[in-house]
Formats: C-alpha cells, sequence, structure tokens
C-alpha cells in the first residue's frame, strides 16, 4: 500500500460508523509496523482526542503482536539467546528500543571481564573477576528502595540506572557469563533468584537441566555475585518453608529464566495495579510456556 493509499485508510478511524472503524483497525493490524510512521504523523495533525485515542490504540497493538511474534520466532529457535528474549521483553515497555545500543553497552562491560580472564584461571578465580568488574566497576547495586518497581526488571533500565532486582541482575550477569563462554545458569530458586556455575567439561551442546551433581558451586548476583553452596539452598528451603524440589538445585535453560522475569513483571504489576499490563504478560507467558 503507497502513502496516499495509506493515509486515506487511517483518515477513516475519524468515522463515526463502527463497522467502517472495525475494517480499518482490522487492516491496519495486518499491515503491522510498518504503518506506524503514518499512524503518528496523523495523532501529530489531529486535535480529536477520539481520533488520537484509536490511533495510540492501534499503535500499541502492533507493537504488542510484534513483541509477541518475536518471542514465538525466540522460542521455537534451536538457540534461545537470552539477550534477545529480555530485549523483547523490554520492547513491550520500551517500542523504541534499539538492540544495537543493549549490545554495545554490555559489550564495554564484557570487553573489561574479557580482558582479566584466561585458561589458567580456576572457576572461582574467573568469577571474582566477574563481580570486580560488574559491581565495583560498572557500579551494578540492588534496587533495595524501591523493589517492585516494574522498571527493575528491564535490561535496559538496569544498563541505564545501574540498579536492579534479583531476576534482572541475575540475568545481566548470565547474558555477560555466557557471551564469554562461561557456563553459568539460571536456578529458579522461589524467592530468590541465583545462578549455577556448571563444569566447564561439559560443553553448551550438552546442557542438561536436571544435573545437579554438574553444578560446581552457586552464585548470588542480588548479593553482589557471592558464591555458596547446596547447603546454603538447603537452609534457605528450610527457612521459607518451602516443599523439598531437587529442581531449585539445578541449573535451568534461558526460555524458564526469560519465564521468571516475566513473573517478576506480573507481581510488579500486580502490586501497581496494572491489570491490563498484567493480562498482555500473561499472554508472553503462555508463548513462552508453549
Amino acid at each position: 500500500m503507497d502513502k496516499k493509499e495509506l493515509k486515506a485508510l487511517i483518515s477513516l478511524l475519524d468515522d463515526n460508523d463502527e463497522s467502517v472503524f472495525e475494517v480499518v483497525n482490522k487492516k491496519l493490524l495486518e499491515l503491522g509496523n510498518e504503518v506506524i510512521p503514518e499512524l503518528e504523523i496523523a495523532w501529530e495533525q489531529s486535535i480529536n482526542e477520539g481520533f488520537q485515542e484509536k490511533v495510540e490504540n492501534i499503535i500499541q497493538s502492533i507493537q504488542f503482536q510484534l513483541v509477541k511474534d518475536s518471542l514465538k520466532e525466540l522460542v521455537a529457535s534451536d538457540d534461545f539467546d537470552l539477550l534477545k528474549g529480555a530485549y523483547w521483553i523490554s520492547r513491550y515497555q520500551y517500542p523504541d528500543l534499539d538492540f544495537e545500543k543493549i549490545s554495545q553497552k554490555i559489550e564495554v562491560i564484557k570487553k573489561d571481564i574479557w580482558l582479566e580472564l584466561n585458561n589458567n584461571l580456576t572457576a572461582l578465580e574467573k568469577v571474582k573477576i566477574l563481580n570486580h568488574i560488574i559491581y565495583d566497576v560498572h557500579g551494578f547495586s540492588r534496587n533495595s528502595s524501591n523493589f517492585y518497581a516494574p522498571q527493575n526488571s528491564y535490561i535496559n533500565y538496569l544498563l541505564d540506572e545501574k540498579k536492579g532486582n534479583a531476576v534482572s541482575l541475575s540475568l545481566l550477569y548470565a547474558i555477560i557469563s555466557q557471551q564469554l563462554d562461561l557456563p553459568i545458569y539460571g536456578v529458579n530458586l522461589p524467592k530468590n533468584f541465583v545462578l549455577a556455575y556448571k563444569d566447564e567439561i561439559r560443553t553448551f551442546s550438552t546442557f542438561q537441566e536436571n544435573d545437579s551433581d554438574n553444578v560446581l558451586f552457586y552464585i548470588n548476583p542480588f548479593n553482589k555475585g557471592a558464591v555458596f553452596g547446596r547447603r546454603e539452598i538447603d537452609l534457605f528451603i528450610k527457612q521459607q518453608n518451602l516443599v523439598y524440589s531437587e529442581s531449585y538445585f539445578v541449573a535451568c535453560n534461558n526460555k524458564s529464566f526469560i519465564i521468571e522475569l516475566v513473573n517478576s513483571l506480573i507481581i510488579s504489576y500486580e502490586k501497581l495495579g496494572y491489570p491490563d499490563k498484567v493480562q498482555d504478560f500473561h499472554e508472553i507467558l503462555n508463548i513462552l510456556m508453549s
């Protein structure tokens, strides 16, 4: 559709006939992301609040559909990339977010760590370097004063403000580690998301979720990368009165990591009273769990 036809189609949103609106709305949604610039121009040129609201709703629907379609592709791929998963979750709230800008910011941190690493270091020594660069050099920390703020879960906000929650800090830690070929994965421990450092003898292609014997130690990114063992998880389970599960000790795959990120956003938006956003993230959750 050329610009002239598209403008004519958008102008029909001003029609009071509901059946006309439904046809136009459906067509614009089918055309997708490419029509957003013209919709934005139409919004700016109009003084009709009703028309502007219709345009805003269509733009939001198109952007949300793009997020869902992109996550479906990621779920269907052979390799679920953690950074891409985090990026598309952030695109829900920040539709103009640039993937390359996110990648570049992570690349700076990764390069600082890479310069300090070598093959002669032990796993603990490598984690010590990760912790120093992430927390001491780049100044990342937990957001304790505004713990349930949804922004804490978005990767772009974390990179800009250097503050996050347990899931987002663990997410950043794991993204950087995996890009450096360090076998660090999420562990879905209720109320306290942590990471597992797996035995480096195994390659990523032989990753197995249900294999706690292959975990060398655990890492808590919410506590500046503190290292601990299985005994501490046992103690935590007892303190929180949780029903024992071996899944609390094993590394989860990257898709499960993003599922936990979405769950944290659902909790945040529920507490703030945003039912529409809660519903949207339940849709995203269904895609990730398919």
